[in-house]
Parts: structure tokens; C-alpha cells; sequence
């Protein structure tokens, strides 16, 4: 007991010492001018979107703290949500599509067939390539891009942007959701595949009818 109480005496001493109550003052002090420069920015801020608030009232009520932490959060979820949808588009940008001349060989109507047979077994990944490859090949066909087994979606949207705007607008959004499926390995829900299906056909129009 002795040995217990000698040890907690020396940690009170050490602690008490100025060095260390000089160190631990200045990291407070620093924080401290800290948070105080983000509230008066932050208060500058608000004054300059509502030039008739008081500073005073808002810097001294616990509102400003509370604004800010809520302004912090907010910035945090925009970053992540832009991150998120960048590294989407980057996907667009690089990836192949066609990965073999078999597929290039196939019609856009078999695609189709075969998107049906696999939308049946609930295998909605490989019914989301098959669509997909349908619509790229469906534009193959009426010569508005050249499909080849070397390029990439972004080339075909370049491609079909110098048809018809719509139909590239139509097309890189069809073409992003293959990807995030393909090779962003997203798990395909059923609304979200009668969606994108319901994209493709649309785009398809009286050619499967």
C-alpha cells in the first residue's frame, strides 16, 4: 500500500510541475484561439448573407456552436458525395466493355434473348451486361458508333454525341450503371434492373416492337 501511495504521490508531483502545466496550458490555449477564430469567420460569415443579425448575440448564445458543427457535417457529406459520384465517372472513362469478338458477333437481338433468359434466373449482373451490350450493338448497327473490342464507353458517348445529343445523354447514363454493376461489383437490385431495362428499351424504341 505504501508502494501504491508513494507512486501517486510522484505522478501528483510530476503533474503539478510547471513545465508540464506550462505544455498542457498552451495545447488548451491553442485550441482554444482556435475555435474562437472559426466562430468569429464564421460569424463575419453570417453577417455578410444577414447583414441585419447582431454579432454579439450570436457569438455569446451556444446557436453558433451548434450552426457550425451542422455546417461541418454537411461539408463532410457534400465531399464524400462527391468523391463518390467522380470516381463513378471515372468508370465511364476507362473500362471495356466488350470483352471477347463472340460478343461482337452477337446481334443486339440475341443480347436481348439471352438478358431475358438470365432476367428468369434472377442472374440479374449477367441480364444487366446483356442489356447493356444490346443497346451498344443496337447503335452499332444503324452506324451511329463503331463498336470494337478496344474501345471504351467514353468513345462511344464522344461518338454518339456527334449523332444526336439525346441519344449520347440516353446512352452514358445506361453505360454508368453498367459499370458501377460490372466492375464496381454493385449488387443489382430488381428496381433497379426493370429501371435500367426500361432505359434500354426505351432507347431501342420501334426496333423491338
Amino acid at each position: 500500500m505504501d508502494n501504491v501511495k508513494n507512486v501517486k504521490d510522484e505522478l501528483e508531483s510530476i503533474l503539478s510541475k510547471k513545465e508540464y502545466t506550462v505544455y498542457t496550458d498552451q495545447e488548451t490555449n491553442f485550441f482554444t484561439v482556435l475555435w474562437e477564430k472559426i466562430k468569429a469567420w464564421f460569424v463575419e460569415f453570417l453577417e455578410r448573407l444577414f447583414p441585419s443579425m447582431k454579432k454579439t448575440s450570436m457569438i455569446a448564445g451556444p446557436i453558433l456552436a451548434i450552426v457550425i458543427i451542422v455546417m461541418l457535417i454537411l461539408v463532410a457529406i457534400a465531399l464524400v458525395y462527391f468523391v463518390r459520384r467522380r470516381k463513378r465517372r471515372q468508370i465511364v472513362h476507362s473500362k471495356i466493355p466488350l470483352q471477347s469478338m463472340k460478343e461482337i458477333d452477337w446481334s443486339f437481338q440475341m443480347h436481348l434473348t439471352e438478358a431475358s433468359k438470365q432476367e428468369e434466373l434472377n442472374r440479374l449482373t449477367p441480364a444487366t451486361r446483356h442489356m447493356f451490350l444490346a443497346i451498344l450493338l443496337y447503335f452499332h448497327e444503324k452506324q451511329w458508333l463503331e463498336a470494337r473490342i478496344w474501345k471504351t464507353n467514353w468513345e462511344y458517348y464522344e461518338e454518339l454525341k456527334k449523332v444526336n445529343q439525346q441519344t449520347a445523354s440516353q446512352f452514358y447514363h445506361i453505360a454508368r450503371f453498367f459499370d458501377e454493376v460490372t466492375y464496381g461489383e454493385r449488387e443489382v437490385q430488381i428496381d433497379e434492373y426493370q429501371e435500367f431495362r426500361m432505359k434500354v428499351m426505351d432507347a431501342l424504341g420501334e426496333s423491338v416492337e
